[in-house]
């Protein structure tokens, strides 16, 4: 018991440590806040400003119930302990070892939250998967890590949709476009933008030859309405067609599905997962909002380096992992040096040592 009470000690530590790092006074004053603006006679005016003031009270809610729960259950088992060693029970101590493995876990978990550091890491996201050049071999490969992630998203817990898909010609998918909902996801899945690398025999060349194929990972985190993006309706080019993808009887019958271009930016997005015009331009304005977004992040970046001389072109860059198949299994993430040779566990969707590795080394920055 003395090793487990001396953990319990430890982890109390490292959880006021914690509270410093989330600072959950302003947590407190944020949810005061915001449940004042709830009561205001226009709170619902704007529906969407008010559902995200709703899921932000909630977000910083469970903030604050993980932490306390967390705070009583190491309180308890430390009283718990202290008896123990007064009455000594063995079933008790059995309950005790049980308990403390349950909030290690617990623990683990919540101080894992405290990576995400970014602005955005608590929301959903939109990522698209884009096969470089290739032909065949490259959109099989986009299409291999869509399925990736689709699975590892599950694991997850997350509620993914493609809203917009391209398929090759003769195999895989030239791009698609996942919406993925859930608590952290932008968190998570900020670690997989990049170029990602496939070394294998194709499955598409008749002298079974080793072939190696690239895909482009982007990953935008959900926002709403912010002052950084005004997007002004006239500023639109707005087109219809017809749904390939998933939506019901009437897919392939109506027009349903929307592409926005906004002419100023040469930016242009689609949704054809959504049955109706009105559902897929709802869709596809929160998809060109976050490229807005990123492009203005983007440009101001450009800028504070090009003013100190550091600018260069926006390319694709190095790959920031690195798939093998042959003549070896690995998995090899370059940022981290984090690697596994259990490939196929990994492209069916176990990437979370990756995602946590990177997280904690660009943590320590």
């Amino acid at each position: 018991m003395e090793e487990i009470l001396s953990q319990i000690k430890a982890f109390q530590k490292r959880l006021g440590d914690l509270a410093i790092i989330l600072n959950l006074p302003k947590l407190k004053a944020e949810i005061v806040g915001l449940g004042l603006d709830t009561e205001d006679q226009g709170f619902w005016q704007d529906q969407a400003k008010a559902k995200e003031t709703l899921k932000k009270i909630e977000f910083y809610k469970k903030e604050i119930s993980g932490f306390e729960n967390l705070k009583t259950e190491l309180g308890e088992l430390e009283e718990l302990v202290g008896l123990i060693k007064e009455t000594p029970d063995k079933d008790l101590e059995k309950d005790i070892k049980k308990r403390f493995v349950s909030v290690q876990k617990e623990f683990q978990a919540f101080e894992f939250k405290t990576l995400f550091k970014e602005k955005y890491d608590p929301s959903s996201a939109i990522m698209a998967i884009h096969a470089g050049a290739g032909g065949s071999d490259a959109q099989d490969w986009a299409e291999i890590l869509t399925r990736m992630y689709l699975r590892f998203f599950e694991k997850m817990g997350f509620r993914a949709k493609i809203i917009d898909e391209s398929k090759g010609k003769e195999a895989g998918i030239k791009s698609a476009v996942i919406d993925v909902s859930g608590s952290y996801a932008y968190g998570y899945l900020r670690s997989e933008a990049g170029v990602h690398r496939l070394v294998r025999i194709s499955p598409f060349n008749a002298d079974a030859l080793r072939h190696t194929s690239f895909a482009l990972v982007e990953v935008l985190p959900e926002i709403g309405e912010i002052a950084e993006v005004k997007i002004d309706p006239k500023d639109l080019k707005i087109d219809t067609f017809k749904s390939s993808g998933p939506g019901g009887q009437y897919v392939n019958k109506t027009e349903s599905a929307i592409r926005l271009t906004h002419i100023p930016s040469g930016l242009a997005v689609a949704s054809q997962s959504e049955r109706s015009q009105a559902q897929n331009r709802e869709v596809a304005m929160k998809i060109l909002r976050a490229k807005l977004h990123q492009k203005y992040l983007e440009d101001r970046q450009a800028e504070k380096k090009k003013i100190r001389g550091e600018f260069k072109s926006a390319e694709w860059g190095n790959q920031i992992r690195s798939y093998v198949l042959h003549p070896y299994k690995m998995v090899k993430d370059h940022r981290t040096g984090y690697e596994t040779s259990n490939a196929e566990r990994v492209l069916d969707g176990d990437i979370i040592d990756f995602i946590e590795s990177y997280l904690r080394k660009s943590g320590k920055k």
